[in-house]
């Protein structure tokens, strides 16, 4: 079988074309980006961070990307900060837990004066289907985002280890 050049020639040729034809369906069938236009709305997807408890919540939509850090986690009350890679006009912030709304949306304060930290102070997530709802502006441009609550409690193995100890 090896011996013949027809089986050989196509031996070759066949993963070449696989390539091709791979990036050639990808090129055909897959969504052109587009860039934000202003006055506009645009939702931000939470990454996987946010499920576990992390301490940190990824908030991202193409190249804008926002994180909120538990920086203090009280029985009464949470923390956040909010950076952006971007700066910022607005950042309002809200937290549902259950069907009802606990706090209406708040304003984050901005942070430093470049626009792209900001801080807020919020009660206590106070179970797990605690959620965040998210608005930000930049450049005119709305970005909106929720995301579970369970990141901000920073533990890990090695925390647990310790407390066991």
């Amino acid at each position: 079988m090896f011996k013949n050049k027809h089986v050989i020639l196509a031996m070759i040729v066949a993963p070449i074309l696989a390539i091709i034809a791979y990036f050639g369906v990808d090129l055909a069938v897959s969504e052109k980006p587009l860039t934000a236009q202003e006055g506009e709305t645009y939702k931000l997807a939470a990454r996987s961070n946010c499920r576990y408890t992390s301490g940190l919540c990824s908030m991202v939509n193409g190249d804008f990307k926002v994180e909120l850090r538990s920086e203090t986690l009280t029985e009464n009350a949470v923390i956040l900060k909010l950076t952006s890679d971007f700066p910022l006009e607005g950042a309002k912030i809200g937290l549902v837990q259950g069907k009802e709304q606990v706090t209406s949306p708040v304003d984050m304060e901005k942070n430093n004066a470049s626009g792209q930290e900001w801080m807020v102070d919020l009660p206590a997530p106070s179970n797990e289907e605690s959620e965040l709802h998210l608005v930000v502006k930049s450049q005119g441009t709305l970005y909106y985002g929720e995301a579970p609550t369970t990141f901000v409690e920073y533990k890990t193995f090695f925390t647990e280890d310790q407390k066991s100890q």
